[in-house]
């Protein structure tokens, strides 16, 4: 019953070599949406977030088709998600926590979701968390063959150069790269007895502003936050967030940055302060439902300086995770910063990748 907190990854860099593991390892694709429990007794149905919030209402479409497809009685772990076109969009995924119902209901018909399960924790009268992955794999494939959209089962395989070839290509399909699992281990709640391996790329990128950290006084002001930019065509663009700071070093970049403190209207993004709540590119300052209530106004500083950050992967136009600062990078040219220095995945269908199409068509 729940509350069930997932089992978590830790980072490695490259795919493992499985000899080095009790039992060996197998690699599954890293999905990028909601991880998520789904829990089965009949005609009931939950659904928890990976912090075991209630995520039920907001998928009424999974819901419908966890009654139709599962088991009469199980627990699986999984992540849900949203395709559109060949590809997974996180974005599109997120629009769909929203307050009202009918909105819910608008959304479930224009951008279906999806579940990808990869892992079972029960499954009838049996508790399955103390058996080896082995096994639960084996009871999964049993429990789900055959499944079809909107419920998937995730592939797997024990061969590290396959699961190296997926690590350099899905990324193409909008997922986020490799996990490893330990064959013989069971399955532990909130441990980080998974691995995982992200793809770790840097950019130089211009430093436009700052926000203060939540612990910031007048006495002992702290950075929290760097917003950075890139340019397109000429325009300074807002391409995410770099933090992950001491104490002492939030305190020094205080200082070290203002000199380059500037007005608001002599800012490239001064023009943001006077229209849109909420806009698709997600601009400094503004609000969405996702922020409501928090502080979202920063320092503006004159984009005179450059920096290094290391980022996993783009969402759109921006990084879709924090970026972590690198180094100071003097010798560049802030105007010379642009979005030609990323790199780009090749396209790769999705459809591959579940073995079938979104919708479900074999």
């Amino acid at each position: 019953m729940p509350p069930v907190q997932p089992m978590l990854a830790k980072s490695v860099k490259g795919v493992p070599d499985p000899a080095k593991f009790e039992g060996g390892l197998s690699f599954e694709p890293k999905w990028d949406g909601f991880r998520a429990i789904v829990f089965r007794d009949g005609d009931e149905v939950e659904i928890t977030s990976r912090n075991t919030k209630p995520l039920t209402r907001y998928f009424p479409e999974v819901v419908a088709a966890c009654k139709d497809l599962l088991p009469e009685r199980c627990v699986l772990d999984g992540e849900l998600f949203v395709a559109v076109g060949s590809r997974l969009e996180f974005e599109v995924l997120q629009e769909r926590i929203h307050p009202a119902a009918s909105r819910i209901n608008l959304l479930a018909e224009q951008t279906p979701a999806g579940f990808v399960a990869f892992d079972v924790l029960a499954l009838g009268d049996h508790d399955l968390t103390d058996r080896p992955f082995s096994e639960r794999r084996d009871r999964l494939e049993a429990a789900l063959d055959g499944l079809p959209g909107p419920l998937y089962l995730t592939r797997t395989t024990t061969d590290p150069a396959e699961a190296e070839d997926w690590f350099e290509h899905f990324e193409g399909a909008g997922l986020d790269g490799v996990i490893a699992k330990p064959l013989a281990a069971s399955y532990q709640q909130n441990a980080r007895t998974m691995l995982k391996i992200k793809h770790a790329r840097t950019a130089d990128v211009v430093l436009a502003g700052y926000r203060p950290h939540k612990n910031s006084t007048p006495e002992r002001p702290l950075l929290g936050s760097m917003l950075l930019g890139l340019y397109d065509e000429g325009r300074l663009q807002h391409v995410g967030v770099a933090a992950s700071f001491t104490e002492a070093r939030r305190a020094e970049l205080i200082g070290e940055l203002e000199p380059l403190r500037c007005a608001m209207e002599d800012h490239p993004w001064g023009e943001w302060q006077e229209w849109a709540v909420a806009n698709p590119d997600r601009v400094p300052g503004t609000q969405s439902r996702w922020s409501q209530g928090k502080d979202l106004s920063f320092v503006p500083l004159r984009p005179d300086r450059v920096l290094e950050v290391g980022y996993e992967h783009m969402e759109g136009r921006r990084f879709r995770h924090t970026a972590q600062f690198k180094r100071w990078r003097d010798d560049r040219d802030p105007a010379s910063c642009g979005y030609e220095q990323l790199e780009e995945p090749v396209s790769y269908d999705l459809a591959t990748v579940l073995g079938k199409n979104p919708s479900g068509e074999a």
